[in-house]
């Protein structure tokens, strides 16, 4: 019997950061060989360049930058076999490349032959698809290399199949969203089987502006049973031992990390975005405006979780409507996590405003105008902190709100990032209760008192939206069921409404086109996922 030691490094890469990237590369190869006797390591899908590198593709340097690192890894006298990702121009065609890097050469290449081009994937944009399987004898395995895409499609897993491979491995850069962890584990089980074969997943882990990576990597056996599985949201390195007798071959079992729960794994994921974005574009921390509202409640602890409590600054701008229960709430908040925590009034900002506008308005009746100008008051105010002190601005708009337009450009919307910009509002509250088990840093008036803007007298949100358990649901098939106004109709809900809700969606396009990324956690986030006209004449009832 023959064993071979295969590591699965579940790294952090920068997208961008060839240099970087190769030396983690070597320093984990290293480690793995010497904490795991790995004789191969599996890196994820375009690990050199980092996913997705979008079009930093298109720079004419790419190739000679990919070229100098695949050179300095055939170069490093590795102790042991890679399989990396990297993208490779050949005969002029740039391929989604794998290459297997060992005793000091590139033995053998892979170029990925699924190409995907829905949801945020745009890779027809920059590859050329391969058309051929790779087969490569490791320490006599015949095995199998495949890259993301092609594992969840028939044809490369028989390709492999047909020219005799027993062992088939795949690398990953494959994003998270809310079940993506099972869809994998069911999809592979089934693989498996069909091609009668082991399947080896290695993903990637971090935060690339919108997208979350989230690991969870693992393998699974001929008959598609689970046998190891790395922990999901951090760096790792899981070992796996495959054995080889008689043309068999078979997986031990090994570690086997619990997949984490739905309220558990988005949230991870919000935190991940919020670190990663912060961190990889280096900024000193953030600073948000804290209203004693459920939203900005609960960025303020992903941000803590994310960053710590020294990088973190929260700012309560108090108004002539702001009720002592938020100030109140707030100040407990703040004092809760331990962060820097001051108070601006925008009283006199907003009184100058309006002092000079005063000519301009003469004449007219109060209304959005300035309710506006509170949220505008309050967006100066963070926007001028952050310039001063290199904090970014996290802004705390929820999906719910950003799809019908409940948000005031340059005002609540300011800022770079935003956690919550693909969280529906119903979320919101099952995620700040989640977070309250992990220790109570959100009051409880938070949670239970109705949601309001503040920007009127006793104003709720409910005097301008629906409630927000009907609204959700009418977004959810709307926006991620691409479902007609007449089909929400149908489903039982209230013409007048539906027919609302589709008006603010659809005419609040510029609004969600000018906001701040932020991190996907659906299969139909706002950004690379959905792309509509700002201008067009479409109409959605049917």
């Amino acid at each position: 019997m023959s064993t071979l030691q295969l590591v699965l490094a579940q790294i952090n890469s920068l997208v961008g950061d060839i240099p970087g990237n190769t030396a983690q590369v070597i320093e984990v190869a290293r480690r793995a060989h010497r904490e795991h006797g790995a004789d191969l390591v599996l890196f994820p899908e375009l690990t050199l360049c980092g996913y997705p590198p979008e079009d930093l593709l298109l720079r004419p340097s790419m190739q000679r930058r990919i070229d100098a690192a695949l050179a300095q890894l055939v170069a490093a006298e590795l102790p042991c076999a890679v399989l990396i990702g990297y993208p490779r121009v050949v005969a002029g065609k740039v391929f989604n490349m794998a290459g297997l890097i060992e005793a000091g050469e590139l033995r053998a290449e892979y170029a990925k032959q699924q190409l995907p081009n829905y949801q945020v994937f745009d890779e027809m944009r920059y590859f050329v698809p391969g058309d051929r399987p790779c087969v490569v004898d490791i320490k006599g395995i015949p095995t199998a290399i495949t890259i993301c895409e092609d594992i969840w499609h028939p044809e490369p897993v028989a390709q492999a199949a047909a020219a005799g491979a027993r062992l088939m491995l795949n690398i990953n850069a494959s994003p998270f969203h809310r079940g993506k962890s099972q869809q994998r584990l069911e999809l592979l089980g089934n693989q498996a089987r069909a091609g009668c074969m082991p399947v080896v997943y290695v993903n990637w882990f971090g935060g690339q502006d919108e997208l979350v990576f989230d690991g969870g990597s693992f393998a699974v056996d001929a008959q598609g049973k689970l046998c190891a599985r790395a922990p999901e949201f951090v760096e790792h390195l899981l070992p796996l031992r495959v054995n080889h007798r008689d043309g068999e071959v078979a997986l031990e079992p090994g570690e086997i990390t619990p997949a984490l729960e739905d309220l558990a794994s988005i949230y991870s994921a919000l935190v991940l975005g919020v670190r990663d974005y912060v961190n990889k574009n280096g900024f000193n921390g953030v600073v948000l405006g804290l209203s004693g509202g459920i939203d900005s409640a609960l960025t303020l602890a992903i941000a803590v979780d994310a960053l710590g409590k020294e990088r973190v600054e929260a700012v309560m701008m108090p108004f002539r409507y702001t009720s002592d229960l938020s100030k109140n709430d707030a100040a407990d908040q703040a004092q809760r996590l331990g962060i820097h925590y001051r108070v601006i009034s925008i009283e006199p900002i907003f009184d100058s405003f309006m002092a000079s506008l005063a000519e301009e308005f003469e004449g007219t009746a109060r209304d959005t105008t300035e309710e506006n100008l509170q949220a505008r008051s309050r967006g100066v105010l963070l926007m001028a902190i952050s310039n001063k002190k290199g904090a970014m601005v996290l802004t705390t708009g929820n999906k719910s709100e950003l799809a019908v337009g409940y948000a005031t450009l340059y005002g609540d919307m300011v800022g770079g990032y935003n956690a919550l910009k693909d969280v529906p509002k119903t979320l919101v509250f099952q995620l700040a209760r989640y977070r309250n088990t992990l220790g109570e840093v959100i009051p409880e008036t938070v949670i239970t008192r109705p949601p309001s803007a503040e920007l009127a007298p006793d104003q709720v949100d409910s005097d301008s939206l629906p409630d927000y358990d009907e609204l959700d649901r009418i977004l959810h098939l709307y926006i991620d069921q691409d479902h007609s106004a007449a089909e929400i109709i149908a489903a039982g809900f209230a013409a007048e409404t539906v027919e609302r809700v589709v008006r603010l969606v659809d005419r609040n396009e510029y609004k969600r086109r000018q906001a701040a990324v932020g991190v996907r956690i659906s299969e139909r986030g706002f950004g690379r996922d959905r792309r509509y006209p700002i201008t067009n004449g479409w109409k959605a009832g049917e």
